[in-house]
């Protein structure tokens, strides 16, 4: 098997998904193929993902692809953009109905892995805190995204998670679609048009 083939069959966290809130089984979600020329390093695949087994398939993707400037059609294509979160399956829901976050052995078991067989990639979106973290070893987001020029000289843009929870934080940073997502925009569309 090859390593795609590797990760969707893995069922390491199948006990830990099994005792969360949704009690639900392992459904690893890969989507990526060396060449490709965007990596979207994200957190995990939430409940609608786990369900279509395609990632960003929820109202965080539709804005994800937005501040991307691409279409679903460019988006999807694995020749374009690779895919690749800190965990590829849901890892479900507490008790409260709050996200869990991306189990750490995931990463530290397919991580290394995944990144040496895509090779290099000219452009990489770090989305949301834990891709930050794992990457650029930064714990404070705002900090992180908020120096972006730093990272993105070098073919990386640290962005908040997409989803609507962080409507707020957009709100209180209006340089980010102001002064980013502009930059983003441009540097994605030479890559997609080469």
């Amino acid at each position: 098997m090859g390593l795609i083939e590797d990760i969707r069959a893995c069922r390491l966290c199948a006990g830990r998904f099994a005792a969360t809130a949704t009690g639900h089984a392992p459904r690893p979600v890969a989507w990526f193929r060396p060449g490709a020329r965007v990596l979207v390093a994200g957190q995990a695949p939430g409940l609608r993902v786990h369900e279509s087994g395609r990632p960003f398939t929820d109202r965080s993707g539709d804005r994800l692809r937005d501040w991307m400037g691409v279409s679903a059609a460019e988006f999807y294509d694995l020749a374009r953009v690779a895919v690749v979160p800190m965990a590829f399956c849901f890892p479900g829901y507490d008790a409260k109905g709050a996200d869990l976050p991306p189990p750490p052995l995931c990463a530290a078991t397919w991580r290394a892995r995944v990144m040496a067989e895509l090779g290099a990639v000219p452009l990489t979106l770090l989305v949301g805190g834990a891709a930050i973290r794992w990457h650029l070893g930064l714990r404070d987001l705002t900090a992180a995204v908020a120096d972006w020029r730093g990272p993105a000289a070098h073919g990386v843009f640290p962005l908040p998670h997409p989803s609507w929870r962080n409507t707020a934080w957009l709100k209180r940073n209006p340089w980010f679609e102001a002064d980013l997502l502009p930059a983003l925009r441009t540097r994605i569309r030479s890559l997609m048009d080469d």
